[in-house]
């Protein structure tokens, strides 16, 4: 019955990896759920055998799992993660054979032909991989057979491969549409499909359920396609006689820029991170970091930044190989330029970049604008590199240049006062504008707004001084915790 007698695959099928994935990091022994929402309702989406035993099933609604379950632990579907576990586990599965592909978003498949004899045999083999993913605490069902097919139905129905008609016809990885049709028809397992005509069954679902029903079979390849590997941005340059000026190293990478940034423009990506590994002839090798503030792909924009780096390189008796890398690297599409819209060089980035070889990237910090109508938290301050340029900075009335922690002054009453004294200053109000009464923001713990409301004041004093300054009237104090330019 099974043509591909000398081909072995292997498929592997994680039936609860998002809940493994949780519970590496944090290891719970009570019924333990993640809960992805549909619609406005929240289902059970994956859950670890706790939560089964407590009567829990996949797609209920997470509210009567709680009426079920009352210390329930539920935490939010979260698929990038779980891509990238599954990711992850393809990588570490090519130690087994170098044919690993996914099988939907929680299984894996592996071409094992000729490779399970490294291991002994194949029931060795399986051995292993179990073991090893049980150390790692992530449950798996594993089975061998002839075709892609077999070995999935074999994986997620059990049974031995001799067993395969026996098996139900969802073993065919069919829709579940198709499933209740052919339910409905009689035909519950795959030994009742052989057994009945094709042209009708072909007719009626398509000519997918034939497909699967051979590919299962043997009498259609499945191919088992492994994930391309991603680009390699790098270039080489050996040279024919050993380099030491700054000058030559710096015409060399300018040679190796050049098909770099081809490289990266074919992929619509652009470099954030650069390596230059300079070899020397006694075989040590040299390394030239450049992190750049923006992404970038101009060979003319990138080389003069690599000047600083280069400078400080010892050539010894001389350089003859020379190696770029963009070691990270971030999308960078094409973009549409007109007569109004032409491209032009982001000088703020190489100034950045500039300036960040010598103090380091993280210390260039720009503002940026927070949801909040407290003046404390109305802004951010993030690293210029890895934040873009933001508006957003609406403020009802016009802002300090300058704030600083609160300053309490001597004063009275809930009108400004005519005349106090500031650090060491004896200041006269010339003009007051206000009150902009701001309210605290209760559900945030701040010790400094606890004391309630405040009315903040411009106030212009006849000395030059321009301040801000507020009254909270709870607690009665005047403060100074602002100046205007």
């Amino acid at each position: 019955m099974f043509t591909g007698t000398h081909r072995r695959i292997v498929s592997m099928w994680f039936p609860r990896l998002a809940s493994d994935r949780v519970l590496r990091a944090h290891p719970s022994e009570a019924p333990f759920v993640i809960a992805a929402r549909t619609g406005s309702t929240e289902l059970i989406y994956c859950l670890n055998p706790a939560a089964e035993q407590a009567g829990l099933h996949r797609g209920m609604r997470l509210a009567d799992a709680r009426s079920f379950c009352p210390d329930l632990i539920s935490r939010p579907a979260e698929p990038a993660r779980d891509t990238r576990l599954l990711r992850s586990l393809r990588r570490w599965a090519e130690r087994f054979c170098p044919w690993v592909g996914f099988e939907g978003t929680d299984g894996l498949v592996l071409d094992i032909t000729g490779s399970a004899h490294l291991w002994g045999d194949e029931a060795a083999l399986l051995a292993d991989m179990r073991a090893r993913l049980e150390r790692a605490r992530i449950e798996v069902r594993l089975a061998a057979a002839g075709t892609r097919g077999t070995a999935w139905a074999l994986a997620h129905f059990g049974d031995t491969e001799d067993g395969l008609l026996a098996l139900p016809v969802a073993a065919l990885r069919l829709a579940p549409e198709t499933v209740t049709g052919l339910q409905r028809l009689g035909l519950r397992s795959i030994g009742d499909l052989t057994a009945s005509p094709r042209a009708p069954l072909a007719r009626r679902f398509g000519p997918d359920l034939l497909l699967r029903l051979d590919q299962a079979l043997g009498a259609q390849p499945e191919p088992v396609t492994p994930e391309a590997e991603p680009p390699q941005f790098s270039v080489r340059l050996t040279l024919p006689e050993p380099i030491g000026l700054e000058a030559d190293v710096m015409a060399a990478t300018e040679r190796l820029l050049a098909p770099l940034c081809a490289k990266l423009a074919a992929q619509d990506m652009g470099a954030r991170r650069l390596c230059l590994t300079l070899r020397r002839v006694d075989q040590a090798s040299q390394q030239v970091e450049l992190r750049l503030a923006a992404a970038m792909r101009e060979p003319a924009r990138i080389l003069p930044l690599f000047q600083r780096g280069v400078t400080e390189v010892d050539a010894g008796f001389g350089i003859d190989q020379i190696r770029l890398e963009a070691t990270q690297v971030e999308p960078l599409p094409l973009q549409q330029i007109g007569p109004t819209n032409q491209p032009r060089p982001d000088h703020l980035a190489d100034l950045i970049t500039r300036i960040g070889t010598r103090i380091g990237l993280e210390n260039i910090q720009r503002f940026l604008p927070a949801d909040s109508h407290i003046p404390e938290r109305s802004f951010l301050i993030a690293p210029a590199a890895f934040s873009e340029a933001q508006g957003g900075f609406h403020a009802p009335r016009p802002r300090p240049i300058r704030l600083f922690p609160p300053e309490p002054i001597h004063a009275s009453g809930a009108q400004p006062p005519a005349r106090f004294r500031w650090r060491r200053m004896t200041l006269t109000t010339a003009r007051a504008t206000g009150p902009e009464r701001i309210t605290p923001e209760w559900w945030l713990p701040d010790d400094n707004w606890r004391s309630g409301l405040r009315d903040y004041w411009k106030i212009d004093t006849r000395e030059g001084r321009r301040l801000w300054l507020f009254y909270t009237p709870q607690n009665p104090g005047w403060f100074v915790q602002g100046e205007f330019a």
